[in-house]
C-alpha cells in the first residue's frame, strides 16, 4: 500500500511538472556532476589567473563558476577575482578583449563573462567592447552593401570572412549588454541569419533548400556543400531569438521543424563526434532561449531535452571531473578545459 501511494505521488508530481513547463532534474546527479567538473577546473588555473593563458578560454571558465547552481561562486571570491583582472588587463583601447588573435570570438565570451561577474567595476569595458562589436559587424562601413552574402556577419576579426558561429557569440554578448532592440545591428545579422538557413522563403541565395537547417556561412558547411548540421541549426535558431525573433516566427519553427528530424544527444547531426561538445552547448542554450522543456520529435515522441542531455554528460563524465572529445580534436576539442566548460554550461544553462 505504502509503495503504491508512492508510484501514485511521483506520477502526480511528473504531471504537474509537465503540465506547469517545468523541467524535471535528477539535481543530486546534476549538481555533484557539476561540482565534480568544478573542481577540476579550479585545480587547471594558472598562476596569472588565466585558463589555458587566453582571454575567451578564460571567460568560459568563469562563467562555469558563476553560474554554478550551488550559488557559492561571485566576483569577490579570489580566484575569480584573479581571473576577472586576466580579462580585463587584455582589454584594448578599441574595446576588443584578446591577446590579438579572434578579437572577436574573444571579446563576446569576454563581455558575457563581464556581465555575468557583475557590471560595476567593469562598466567602460563592457560599453567599449558593444561598441567593437557592433562594428565589427560586415556592413556599409567596410564597404559591403545588402547584396553581398557576407553583409551582416561577424567573423573572427579583420578583413576574415564572417560566419554564424562567430555571429552567434557576438549576439549573446550584444544581448548580454543590453544592446537596443530598435538598433539595426539586428536587422543586419537577421539578413545574414536568412542567408545560413535553408529555407527557400527568406533565403534569397540560389543554392538554398527548405529543410529548415542551417550551415556554417552563406553557400559553404562544414558537413560538406550546404549540408545542415546540428551545432549550427540551434546557433541560427538561439540568434533568431536573440535578434527579437519572436518563438512562433516560420523561420524559428523551420528550425525547429530540423530540429525535430534530427533530434539525439548521441553525435553532432550530420557531423558525428566532430564538435560534439560544442553542439551540447550550443543546443542547451538554443533550448533555454527558445523555453520549452518538452522537444517532440519527427517519431512523434516527447523529449524532456534536458533530462535526456543532463544524463548524457554525466555519463560520460571522466571520474577525474573532466570531459574531453576522445574521438575527435577538431575545433580544439582535445583540449579538456575547454570542453569541460562546455559540458558544465550545458548543464548549467539547463539547469535554472
Amino acid at each position: 500500500m505504502i509503495r503504491m501511494r508512492f508510484i501514485v505521488t511521483l506520477i502526480l508530481v511528473v504531471l504537474c511538472l509537465t503540465l506547469t513547463g517545468k523541467s524535471i532534474v535528477f539535481a543530486d546527479g546534476v549538481e555533484e556532476s557539476i561540482q565534480r567538473g568544478l573542481n577540476w577546473l579550479k585545480a587547471q588555473q594558472e598562476e596569472d589567473g588565466s585558463w589555458e593563458s587566453y582571454p575567451a578560454i578564460t571567460a568560459l571558465a568563469t562563467l562555469a563558476f558563476l553560474r554554478s547552481p550551488s550559488g557559492e561562486y561571485n566576483a569577490n571570491t579570489p580566484f575569480l577575482k584573479a581571473a576577472l583582472e586576466y580579462i580585463k588587463s587584455h582589454a584594448k583601447e578599441d574595446g576588443s578583449i584578446s591577446l590579438g588573435d579572434l578579437p572577436n570570438y574573444n571579446t563576446a565570451n569576454c563581455l558575457i563573462a563581464l556581465v555575468k561577474a557583475d557590471k560595476s567595476g567593469f562598466e567602460d569595458i563592457i560599453q567599449k567592447g558593444q561598441s567593437y562589436l557592433v562594428e565589427a559587424q560586415f556592413d556599409e562601413g567596410e564597404g559591403y552593401t545588402i547584396d553581398d552574402p557576407s553583409y551582416g556577419g561577424i567573423g573572427y576579426g579583420g578583413s576574415g570572412r564572417p560566419d554564424l558561429s562567430n555571429l552567434q557569440w557576438a549576439l549573446e554578448a550584444l544581448k548580454a549588454t543590453d544592446l537596443p532592440e530598435n538598433s539595426d545591428t539586428w536587422d543586419k545579422a537577421l539578413i545574414f541569419l536568412e542567408r545560413c538557413q535553408n529555407r527557400e522563403e527568406s533565403n534569397d541565395q540560389p543554392w538554398a533548400e527548405n529543410d529548415g537547417g542551417f550551415v556554417y556561412q552563406p553557400g559553404a558547411s562544414k558537413a560538406g556543400g550546404t549540408t545542415s548540421y546540428g551545432g549550427m541549426t540551434y546557433a541560427g535558431m538561439r540568434s533568431f531569438i536573440y535578434a527579437n525573433v519572436a518563438q512562433d516566427d516560420p523561420r524559428v519553427q523551420a528550425a525547429v521543424g530540423w530540429i525535430k528530424k534530427n533530434y539525439t544527444v548521441e553525435e553532432n547531426p550530420e557531423l558525428g563526434m566532430q564538435g560534439l561538445y560544442y553542439y551540447y552547448h550550443t543546443m542547451a542554450k538554443a533550448f533555454k532561449a527558445y523555453g520549452e522543456p518538452v522537444i517532440i520529435d519527427a517519431e512523434d515522441v516527447s523529449h524532456n531535452w534536458y533530462e535526456d542531455l543532463s544524463s548524457k554528460l554525466v555519463s560520460i563524465q571522466h571520474p577525474e571531473g573532466y570531459w574531453v572529445n576522445s574521438i575527435s580534436s577538431r575545433w580544439w576539442e582535445d583540449n579538456k578545459v575547454l570542453v569541460t566548460c562546455y559540458s558544465l554550461l550545458a548543464l548549467e544553462y539547463g539547469y535554472d
